[in-house]
């Protein structure tokens, strides 16, 4: 009798452990929220460290090529459902899991008590974003997506009013779409290839003829139509700052991670499939990617000066940093993608935390503040205050301060944040790209990143300026110690993200380095065995 290794177990426990917590917590009577934000908090803390143990043991050599796999059903892939812990899922696993925990924190005072299923709904969506990670297989990711989508439809929702409905009803329906159209790529792909394995789809794509090939790039195409919705490219993406604006501060940092599930979506199936090896097909969609981006990023900047409202602007912050990815990936592919990477990390950690301290920031200025400003000036009545002997700086306004100076600097990109080093990595990355001379495509995209980094830090300092030193921004906000531990929390990895950047850019070398090797990726997912047991022996699986 053959036993797998029970370290191998890990590897499916991000799906299952938010499945049967968020199961748990459906009977348990509403009025019950301490007990609900009791699990959940325990759910999260594990699976942070199911992440982090995933990730050791990727990276440390534990299993051959830094690749798990996990044949769910104990059959062998292509035929079976499996299951894919590389150096890349296990990071975007740990990413997942602690903006998780700071979003389960911060809401913890308010947010969950607001609605209805914010815990079971928030546990279900931890299980599709995980298992969209994990899994190899194409329609299983459309499983997942559904899960994903079908629990942030009710968390877009959450602490119900007539701005959030619409917004609502219409992220509802966009994804809808995308789903439909997810549904018909899926199909395409399955009946010009025979498979939906993406592992065994990387395999074959070579050796399809011309017509299947044909088919199967109009498959693909499609299914980037769903990817690229949900990844927010222009001009699919127009409902994601209106959602974002309207979404609560705790979803819509979730948010900032689900537009990123786009991008790993397009990176993991493309890599594997139109990579190195893929024949006639290798590089198909990697133009569109560019052209697509360099307009997503530029629609992004233009969005975010033209914004006044903190969540909108945010919004537009995360098209720009989809776009940007987007872009690199498709402009040079494998060449720049330690730095997207390194990119990608540094934006969502910053703009999650953005996202919770918009909340935090708008409790500043009183009600009605603007209304007596605007009625001081039509009336030209001037405020003359007493000579001025110094004033100190309450501890709260302090802290959201330097917050969101931090969470500007990273997001516009500017010295001596995490923001700033990605783009510079990426700037280095796509000059060194061409020796022979650098491309009018590669100056533009350089151009549109400099244009949104100086867009980004105009809109946020105008919005910084009208926050914390306009007129009524006098009073210091009451702060619950559970809403400041999270975003000082996230905040402080962005600054780890910086000063650890040369031990960051080492794994995220040896990342690439094994999503650019889609061959011995294909070997090792299909010639994982399934496990024996002998005959009439209740053995371990």
């Amino acid at each position: 009798m053959t036993v797998l290794p029970w370290l191998n177990h890990l590897i499916i426990v991000p799906v299952l452990l938010p499945l049967i917590v968020g199961a748990l917590m459906i009977p348990i009577n509403q009025k019950r929220h301490g007990l609900k934000f009791g699990l959940g908090l325990a759910s999260g803390m594990l699976l942070w460290a199911v992440a982090v143990a995933l990730l050791v043991l990727a990276d440390g050599g534990y299993w051959p090529g830094g690749i798990g796999v996990y044949l769910a059903a104990n059959w062998a892939a292509p035929f079976g459902i499996a299951l894919v812990a590389d150096r890349l899922s296990a990071l975007m696993l740990v990413l997942t899991a602690t903006i998780a925990l700071a979003v389960l924190v911060f809401s913890a005072r308010r947010w969950d008590r607001v609605g209805v299923s914010f815990h079971p709904l928030f546990q279900f969506l931890l299980m599709g974003l995980n298992g969209a990670f994990l899994t190899n297989d194409l329609f299983n990711l459309f499983v997942f997506f559904e899960v994903m989508l079908a629990a942030s439809y009710g968390l877009v929702l959450h602490g119900y009013n007539l701005r959030r409905i619409q917004a609502g009803m219409q992220y509802i329906a966009v994804n809808l779409v995308a789903s439909l159209v997810f549904l018909i790529g899926v199909s395409l792909i399955y009946a010009a290839s025979g498979t939906l394995n993406i592992a065994d789809l990387g395999a074959r794509v070579a050796l399809l003829g011309a017509q299947d090939a044909w088919l199967l790039q109009v498959g693909a195409a499609v299914l980037a139509l769903a990817f690229l919705t949900k990844g927010a490219m222009w001009p699919l993406g127009f409902w994601l700052p209106t959602t974002y604006a309207s979404a609560s501060a705790p979803v819509g940092a979730m948010l900032v991670l689900m537009t990123k599930v786009g991008v790993y979506a397009v990176l993991r199936v493309w890599l594997a499939v139109f990579g190195e090896g893929a024949g006639a097909a290798e590089g198909f969609g990697f133009a569109a990617l560019t052209l697509g981006g360099m307009a997503t990023v530029l629609f992004g900047a233009i969005g975010m000066l033209a914004s006044q409202d903190g969540g909108r602007m945010a919004g537009y912050g995360a098209i720009v940093s989809s776009g940007t990815l987007l872009a690199v990936i498709g402009h040079s592919g494998g060449a720049v993608l330690a730095s997207g990477l390194y990119y990608l990390l540094g934006s969502t950690l910053a703009m999650a935390a953005f996202m919770l301290l918009i909340e935090l920031t708008e409790r500043i200025r009183p009600p009605g503040a603007a209304l007596i400003a605007i009625t001081m000036e039509a009336f030209a009545i001037e405020d003359k205050p007493e000579d001025p002997v110094g004033v100190g700086i309450p501890g709260t306004l302090a802290f959201l301060g330097l917050s969101f100076a931090a969470c500007a600097l990273v997001i516009a990109g500017m010295p001596p944040l995490a923001g700033f080093v990605a783009k510079f990595s990426l700037f280095h990355a796509l000059l060194a790209a061409a020796p022979e001379g650098v491309p009018a495509t590669t100056w533009g995209l350089i151009g549109l990143m400099i244009l949104a980094g100086l867009a980004a830090i105009i809109a946020l300092m105008r919005l910084g300026v009208r926050t914390f030193w306009a007129a009524g921004a006098v009073t210091p906000p009451r702060l619950q110690f559970s809403e400041a531990v999270p975003v000082g929390a996230l905040v402080i990895l962005c600054v780890l993200l910086t000063v650890q950047a040369g031990t960051v850019f080492d794994y995220l070398d040896r990342t690439t380095a094994g999503l650019l090797r889609s061959g011995d990726y294909a070997a090792r997912v299909l010639g994982e065995p399934p496990v024996l047991r002998a005959p009439g022996a209740e053995g371990v699986r």
